[in-house]
Order: structure tokens, then C-alpha cells, then sequence
């Protein structure tokens, strides 16, 4: 089988696959994401989504939607941080978009009123959309090439000699994802459509480039993606160039892609970080130290990149607008 079919089965198979039976986050699970790591991550993506509210001349109504929300942490610092915008939470309805059962149950908890939907096609398009997105689009499935003799090739998933799961092909590798594009185009038609914002964060590149990025994760530690199938969470680096060009091609606007640790900046991360030391200075440390986790180069500040596809006339904040 293709790598992309078999992350699709590992991850989303509905009696074993990973997100259906064990998603593991948090300390105790199988990977941290910046939710987890401090407070300040969904408390300024609370208070970007109300600002793109007030650029959006502070609608009546405004659909809130998280992609692939996890276990709730984020929407719930989300939702917070948004009390502090007078009339937005009035307005907006939040929809969360998730297709794992114990990850729904775990959602409700963080946002009692939201409304449930399977995937970005199923959101309503009868008034504007404020669209989340953390470590999202790298569990999108993808396929791998090899270079062969005379061209390129399909990488597939198959039995080795000893009976084991192992790659059918080696060599250089690229890679592509027709459901990373295939969400591009979605999301570029429905901010089109309905107006609005949808910020991505992520960690991959932004530029083309070639390599093995697939990889899985469990107990916090890499192993073989190949060695338990169902049991690991399987991602890849996210080809940011392709999916903004993607919606792009739908009718959106793309921003530039900024480092993480600059966009967090720009949106105020550390006058955030200030605020909460003198509310808990004995809990400056860990402040400064989570902090460091979010923004600097050498831990999630590079590696991982921010942009976000929006509707024409639409500045998003933190991101400035390609020319």
C-alpha cells in the first residue's frame, strides 16, 4: 500500500486506528503541543480570533472552528482570552472539527456548546468563519517518491523477508499530500465564500524541499513508523508553499509564513509572559521557561511556522499580507 494509505489506516481505521482508540496528549500521553506547554499559546490565538473579528467590522454572527481540537486545552484558553473582547463571544458560535470519539468527549468538557462536524466541508458558509488550526495539517496522510534508475517512483508500505512491515523501495525521497492540497483548496473556498480567517501552525517547511519527514511518536519518544501500526501517532512535516498556493488558487489570500516564535511575538507573547509573572512570581521560572519552549530557535520558534489563509480585504493580525 502507499505511505499516505497507510497512515490513513494507522491513524483513522475506526476499530484501531490511533485517533479512534488511544489518542495520546499531554505529559501522560504520547506527544506536547503548545497548548500543553503554557496558557499564553491559546490565550493570544483567543485574542487574535477576536481581533479578526473587529477587522471583520464585529459581525453579528461569526462561526469559531477549531481543526482538530485535541483534547479541548486549546479552545478552552481560547474561549477565555476571548471573554476579555466585549461582544465576541456573543457572537461567535464555535464548531469544532473532529472526527475521534474520545477526543470529542473530552472537547465538550472544555466548550459545552459547541457544535461537532467531521471535516471542513461540512461548516456552514452563511456567516463568517474564524478558522484554529495546531499541529493539524501534519497528520495529514502523504505519499513518498524514490528515485530510481531512470525516474521517480511510488515508496509503498509491504512485507519485508522476515514478514515484517517494511518499505518496498529506498533512495532520495519526496514527498506530496493530496489531502494537504485537497484541505487547502477547501479552506481558501469556504474563507472566499463566507469571509473570514483561518490561521494554520505547524511545524514543516516553507520552502519546497525533498526528504523523509514521516515519522512517529509514542511515550514522547520516535521509533520506526513502521513498527506499530495504530499504537504510534504518525505525522510529517507540512508543505506549507503547496497548501497556501492551494487556497490560493481557490480565491484566498495567503500571508507570508512566519517563524512561530515571531508570530507569537508579534501577537505580544512576552507582555503576556510579564503579566503573568507578577500575578505568580513565585512561578517565574516555569513562566520564563515555557516561554523559552514557545519562541526560541532551537525549541518550537523555527521549526514550527505560522500563516494564515484569509478572505480578500482581510489583514490578519501578527501576519502582514503578501504583496
Amino acid at each position: 500500500m502507499s505511505v499516505a494509505d497507510y497512515m490513513t489506516a494507522c491513524l483513522h481505521d475506526p476499530d484501531h486506528g490511533y485517533y479512534a482508540t488511544r489518542p495520546g496528549l499531554g505529559a501522560d500521553g504520547d506527544f506536547i503541543t503548545a497548548p500543553h506547554v503554557s496558557q499564553m499559546f491559546g490565550e493570544l490565538l483567543g485574542l487574535w480570533a477576536a481581533e479578526v473579528w473587529t477587522r471583520l467590522g464585529r459581525p453579528a454572527r461569526v462561526r469559531l472552528a477549531e481543526l482538530g481540537p485535541g483534547d479541548g486545552t486549546m479552545i478552552g484558553d481560547v474561549l477565555r482570552a476571548a471573554r476579555t473582547a466585549p461582544g465576541f463571544l456573543e457572537a461567535a458560535e464555535v464548531w469544532l472539527v473532529e472526527t475521534s470519539e474520545p477526543l470529542r468527549a473530552a472537547q465538550a468538557a472544555a466548550a459545552p456548546t459547541a457544535r461537532w462536524v467531521r471535516s471542513v466541508a461540512e461548516l456552514p458558509t452563511d456567516a463568517p468563519v474564524i478558522i484554529l488550526a495546531n499541529e493539524f495539517l501534519d497528520c495529514l496522510p502523504i505519499r513518498q517518491w524514490v528515485r530510481g534508475d531512470l525516474d521517480w517512483m511510488e515508496r509503498r508500505v509491504g512485507l519485508g523477508s522476515d514478514g515484517a512491515l517494511a518499505f518496498l523501495a529506498g533512495g532520495d525521497v519526496r514527498e506530496s499530500s493530496e489531502a494537504l492540497v485537497g484541505l487547502g483548496q477547501a479552506v481558501g473556498a469556504l474563507v472566499t465564500r463566507a469571509s473570514g480567517a483561518a490561521l494554520f501552525i505547524d511545524y514543516g517547511r516553507d520552502a519546497p524541499g525533498e526528504g523523509d519527514t514521516l515519522q512517529a511518536l509514542r511515550g514522547h519518544a520516535r521509533e520506526n513508523p513502521l513498527a506499530n501500526p495504530g499504537v504510534a501517532d504518525l505525522t510529517a512535516h507540512v508543505d506549507f508553499p503547496a497548501f497556501l498556493a492551494a487556497a490560493a488558487g481557490a480565491g484566498a489570500l495567503a500571508s507570508p509564513i512566519r517563524g512561530q516564535g515571531d508570530f507569537l511575538r508579534a501577537l505580544g507573547v512576552e507582555t503576556r509572559a510579564a503579566v503573568l509573572v507578577r500575578a505568580r512570581p513565585d512561578r517565574a521560572g516555569v513562566i520564563a521557561r515555557q516561554l523559552d519552549r514557545l519562541v526560541a530557535p532551537d525549541q518550537m520558534g523555527v521549526l514550527f511556522k505560522a500563516a494564515c489563509v484569509h478572505s480578500p480585504g482581510l489583514a490578519p493580525p501578527g501576519l502582514e499580507v503578501a504583496a
